[in-house]
């Protein structure tokens, strides 16, 4: 009988040329989980993508929303901690980050699975930001300080800025795709600009302890929405903002941590719950936990409906509205798994 071949572990296998606390630049390549995977593909599809100008708003009959089984895919090992949707109507693609420090791109409409998985930090990954003039450069955070910049025309991961405290969110203004907001550990938000060689943050201490999000006002960007683990949310006006004891202009409390904090896609609301807005100001999305999405009425502030698969095996924990196609939903779970609603 022939011997029986040894499996490898997860470092083997994966063969990672570099290591995700190098200061970088590092080529995407070095950073691949698979060297059997040509990165040209995906480079090939982000750089053909179009700028897309501001999101749709309109209203979606949450109803006839259903997920296809291929538009099921587990992207990544370990838990999803982040999801984000590429803000462009050219194609269903998204952006995954986990537990592990993994950064996953999925495009759906791929025939043959397109996934592409790198290892690009240490840690969870706490945030990504694609923004819709920038398509290219993608924005990811972890907890252990590091924001790099996936810059895929140059085909390499950059080391933008360096915390010496956990980053727990960032954000951009949905008009400055330089301009880059970091939420941390002890409660402060600094604020660079990503074109720097050397980019310096600006803080203002706006909490007693982490924050958890970051938004932007889509009507007026000098308004900054933050969460935050002393169990407040808050309304600043960045024009207004004082180095020294900065005020908001509205405050929010509740009794525990507030796991997030955003504007509804008009900017007239805000909603501190762990849920999103759909594609207007009509309802809010909240994983439940029996593998479902529940749909809350605003006016009535009530359930309205729970979206429910058969397919979904974990409960939803992540979610992200395709900007510019209303009635896609992505969902992910703790699983690895990624779930594409559509109308």
């Amino acid at each position: 009988m022939a011997p029986r071949k040894k499996l490898k572990c997860y470092e083997e296998e994966i063969g990672f040329k570099k290591s995700p606390r190098d200061l970088g630049p590092v080529s995407m390549n070095n950073l691949s989980t698979n060297c059997l995977v040509d990165d040209t593909k995906l480079v090939r599809k982000i750089m053909a993508m179009s700028n897309s100008s501001e999101g749709v708003r309109t209203c979606v009959e949450v109803k006839k929303m259903k997920i296809d089984k291929k538009n099921i895919a587990r992207v990544l090992s370990g838990r999803i901690t982040e999801v984000k949707f590429f803000p462009t109507k050219d194609t269903r693609m998204v952006a995954v980050g986990n537990n592990c420090g993994n950064v996953g791109f999925w495009n759906i409409d791929s025939d043959d699975d397109e996934i592409y998985v790198y290892y690009p930090h240490s840690g969870i990954v706490s945030g990504i930001s694609i923004h819709q003039y920038s398509l290219s450069k993608i924005i990811t955070s972890c907890y252990d300080g590091f924001i790099r910049l996936l810059d895929v025309e140059k085909e390499s991961f950059d080391l933008l800025y360096t915390s010496a405290y956990q980053v727990f969110s960032i954000c951009r203004p949905h008009d400055n795709m330089n301009s880059l907001f970091i939420g941390e550990s002890y409660g402060s938000v600094g604020s660079l600009d990503i074109r720097s060689l050397n980019p310096n943050s600006m803080s203002w201490d706006l909490h007693a302890e982490r924050i958890y999000t970051i938004d932007f006002n889509s009507q007026n960007t000098n308004l900054m929405a933050t969460s935050s683990k002393d169990g407040t949310a808050c309304i600043w006006d960045l024009r207004k903002l004082a180095h020294l004891d900065p005020q908001p202009i509205k405050l929010v409390r509740h009794k525990d941590a507030v796991n997030s904090a955003y504007f509804s896609p008009s900017g007239n609301l805000l909603a501190t719950t762990r849920g999103i807005w759909g594609w207007d100001d009509s309802f809010i999305m909240v994983g439940n936990m029996k593998k479902g999405v529940d749909v809350i009425c605003v006016e009535e502030k009530k359930l309205a409906y729970t979206m429910a698969d058969r397919e979904i095996n974990a409960i939803p924990c992540r979610f992200d509205a395709h900007p510019m196609l209303p009635g896609v939903l992505a969902v992910s779970t703790a699983g690895g798994r990624v779930y594409v609603w559509d109308i």
